[in-house]
């Protein structure tokens, strides 16, 4: 069944008679276009896609499963001639500016409904195809800790070092990286989202380490925090505690588990270890966004699939201090998960 005719028993739950998709990572997902102005319309018995004039040319080239129509730029106006009965649309995609717009070209006797999240839904569980474009950039993502753990990181700033992760993953291959890589060292790793400086890390500090790549638009993301030298062993004991619970987090992981009781118990047990928990959550999907559903948080909601891929990251972050992080992309099965990072986990010191 291909991934349109999935998505109209989607509509069918929500007695929808259309889905309007303007979501660019969506209508991706949905046609295999990879230009900048697209969008598409599914409906029980139709499926198109509409772009200017700029991209007939690639969308014939991209597109096969879809009934192609050349739009004029001003795609909305075209797109609402082509939407019949309960419409639904992208309500957390889609402006407000860009709603009334729509609204005001739209037949007599289409109502629009917010339907956002139907995509996503398809989305959040992956294919072959979709696992095996993961595991390739999740192997660039190794690839590249490899380099830093034989390029060493002392006496390097920290903006340099960032630089030199998002070339090698580009030479090695990925299409772009899947995020700005974070390099954080010492008592800046105590944040979690941390930008590089143009600051020297020093030798005898932990050094949290967060990169990705993309690759035929699906993306990796991964984790590590290096020492630079010989810790205080108050580093050290805090490092083994966030392995232990990510290593238990991972036994957590499987189809039908509640995604907030696996994060309650990494929280639980790195408090229980240390004393102190992180705030973010503990992982999110990983796809065509490298944040997508499902979420690992308090807030979250539902229950893991199989086909499902996630991070697996608990932390601590000790303001002032240090910062330490583990993250491991896994794909949840029926009985478990299975691991796609491959660098390891023990504390990897480089003093170069």
């Amino acid at each position: 069944m291909s991934r349109a005719d999935r998505l109209v028993d989607l509509l069918a739950e929500r007695e929808l008679d259309c889905l309007l998709v303007t979501d660019l990572v969506n209508v991706r997902y949905l046609t295999g276009f990879t230009g900048t102005n697209g969008a598409c319309v599914v409906t029980r018995d139709e499926r198109l896609f509409l772009t200017d004039s700029r991209y007939v040319e690639q969308a014939k080239q991209q597109v096969a499963e879809f009934s192609q129509l050349e739009a004029s730029r001003e795609l909305l106006g075209d797109l609402a001639a082509r939407l019949s009965g309960r419409a639904g649309f992208d309500d957390a995609q889609l402006s407000v500016k860009a709603h009334a717009a729509l609204a005001d070209k739209l037949p007599d006797g289409v109502e629009l409904v917010p339907a956002a999240g139907l995509v996503e839904r398809l989305r959040a569980v992956k294919d072959e195809d979709e696992l095996r474009a993961i595991g390739a950039a999740t192997k660039i993502a190794d690839a590249a800790y490899e380099r830093l753990r034989a390029d060493g990181l002392a006496g390097r700033t920290e903006r340099e070092v960032a630089r030199s992760i998002s070339r090698f993953l580009e030479d090695a291959g990925a299409d772009e990286v899947s995020f700005p890589p974070i390099v954080a060292a010492g008592a800046h790793g105590a944040l979690p989202h941390a930008s590089p400086r143009d600051v020297e890390i020093p030798r005898g500090v932990l050094v949290v380490l967060d990169l990705g790549a993309r690759l035929d638009g699906y993306c990796s993301d991964c984790t590590r925090t290096f020492a630079t030298g010989p810790l205080e062993d108050r580093q050290v004991e805090a490092y083994e505690a966030v392995r232990a619970t990510q290593a238990g987090a991972l036994d957590e992981v499987r189809a039908g588990k509640a995604c907030k009781e696996v994060d309650a118990s990494a929280r639980e047990a790195v408090k229980s270890r240390l004393g102190v928990g992180f705030d973010h959550g503990l992982g999110h999907g990983v796809g065509l966004d490298v944040h997508e559903g499902p979420r690992l948080a308090p807030s979250a909601e539902g229950s893991l699939e199989a086909g499902n891929v996630v991070t697996v990251e608990p932390g601590v972050y000790l303001p002032g201090e240090f910062g330490i992080r583990i993250e491991d992309l896994v794909v949840v099965t029926d009985d478990g998960c299975d691991v796609l990072t491959g660098f390891p986990k023990e504390l990897v010191t480089v003093d170069g």
